[in-house]
């Protein structure tokens, strides 16, 4: 039964491919003829689960140590898509959350819901890569019911986990757009995604109380969870937001040449939100503190990944593609990662990156130096290793529960090359 099992696990896993390693196939055989011991190791969140002597359970065991020869890139094609893949998930949690931003105020409402609108909601990443996480840590995807809009209150407890886990990719996105909101005011932007930014249209006052609103709600939802660990974990993405913007504010003339002033910042903007989106479906899961730590680490190497590849697209694409000018982070007065590169070719930079580019001339001069420089080259290859330490993370998840967590899991690891290899 277990070795029809593994043989039907080993065509899945190869389909596409030409071959399977001899050397695999042995490994696994010898496995195989030692399958009662294999689970001494099993994690408590997977006996939890099944029990110990589950053939399932041996058959994931068995893949999982599959995976130990060969790189998930090499049992699965890249043209999968993570965001397919969850896209009617996805789609059933935005519909619930336009929903739930809904009010009796009209300017507050149309305030609120005017990032969320059907076609203008953005990448979605961080609600995508949350509940590509939660199956990654379960024996199958959401059922099809639990694909249905939630139209539970968002003051209820959701009492089955895939609900909760959902709650968790609807309060990452309403937390990430609220900042945008009032990332907006603070920088003065006149344009986000390809649209006049909410600022621009309503005025900063109405922006930003419509981003307190939009936290309000997270926050209601995220209280019904009743689990005071994940309470704290995203509660402490809203104290990182305002650290990292403070950071941004005050950095001294020393700051802003640190690389790991820089990193710390990008941390706190960016990768903390995805990495306690992570982590809090891991909580929810049941998942050890070891595990629930992967989890977290994922999402924060694939945060800072993104968030670099951010830094080298304000200078590699056009307005038109990114929804804001290039160089706009220079125009704005930061030393994004190649900037902080070129100024080790080029010293001629760092009187600029103090006074942030403030002199006239300042721009039209750092500009060529930087597309001059290694700058974009050197971050891109940063960028690549934290990608890199974000697949490597995938590592040290509890061993899968069946194919769709392999299929998730897949779709975590093609995700860290996806940011990468972006152009917007």
């Amino acid at each position: 039964m277990i070795r029809s099992k593994l043989a039907e696990d080993a065509r899945r896993l190869s389909r596409g491919l030409h071959t399977i390693s001899t050397s695999g196939l042995s490994v696994l055989a010898g496995v195989l003829s030692n399958s009662d011991n294999t689970l001494t190791g099993t994690s408590e969140h997977h006996r939890r689960c099944f029990g110990e002597t589950s053939t399932d359970l041996k058959v994931s065991w068995v893949s999982t140590q599959y995976r130990s020869f060969a790189s998930l890139s090499e049992l699965k094609a890249d043209h999968v898509d993570p965001f397919l893949l969850v896209r009617q998930e996805i789609d059933s949690v935005s519909n619930r959350l336009r929903r739930c931003i809904m009010t009796d105020i009209p300017m507050l409402e149309k305030a609120a819901e005017y990032f969320f609108q059907e076609g203008k909601e953005g990448k979605r990443l961080r609600s995508t890569v949350s509940l590509l996480m939660a199956t990654a840590l379960a024996p199958h995807g959401p059922l099809p019911g639990q694909l249905k809009v939630d139209d539970s209150p968002a003051s209820m407890h959701p009492t089955e986990l895939r609900r909760r886990q959902q709650r968790i990719a609807e309060i990452s996105e309403l937390i990430h757009v609220a900042s945008l909101l009032h990332d907006d005011v603070i920088d003065n932007s006149d344009s986000r995604r390809g649209l006049k930014a909410l600022n621009s249209i309503f005025g900063n006052k109405v922006a930003i109380l419509a981003g307190d609103f939009l936290l309000a709600r997270a926050s209601v939802s995220l209280a019904a969870l009743h689990n005071s660990e994940v309470i704290a974990l995203m509660s402490q993405i809203l104290e990182h937001l305002v650290s990292g913007e403070i950071l941004q504010m005050n950095s001294s003339e020393d700051d802003m040449l640190s690389m790991e002033h820089y990193m710390k910042k990008t941390f706190y903007k960016t990768a903390s939100l995805i990495a306690n989106s992570c982590k809090s479906v891991a909580v929810l899961a049941g998942c050890s503190h070891d595990e629930a730590m992967a989890a977290w680490r994922y999402g924060k190497h694939l945060g800072l990944a993104f968030q670099l590849v951010d830094d080298v697209l304000d200078f590699t694409s056009s307005q038109e593609e990114l929804g804001k000018p290039v160089g706009n982070d220079v125009r704005s007065g930061l030393a994004t990662a190649p900037v902080l590169f070129a100024a080790e070719e080029y010293p001629e930079l760092i009187p600029m990156i103090r006074r942030r580019f403030r002199t006239l001339g300042d721009i039209d001069a750092a500009i060529p130096l930087i597309l001059r420089s290694n700058g974009i080259q050197k971050a891109t290859s940063l960028a690549e290793f934290h990608a890199s330490e974000a697949a490597k993370a995938l590592q040290d998840l509890p061993p899968s529960l069946g194919t769709e967590a392999d299929d998730s899991r897949s779709a975590l690891e093609i995700m860290t090359r996806k940011v990468t290899s972006r152009k917007k």
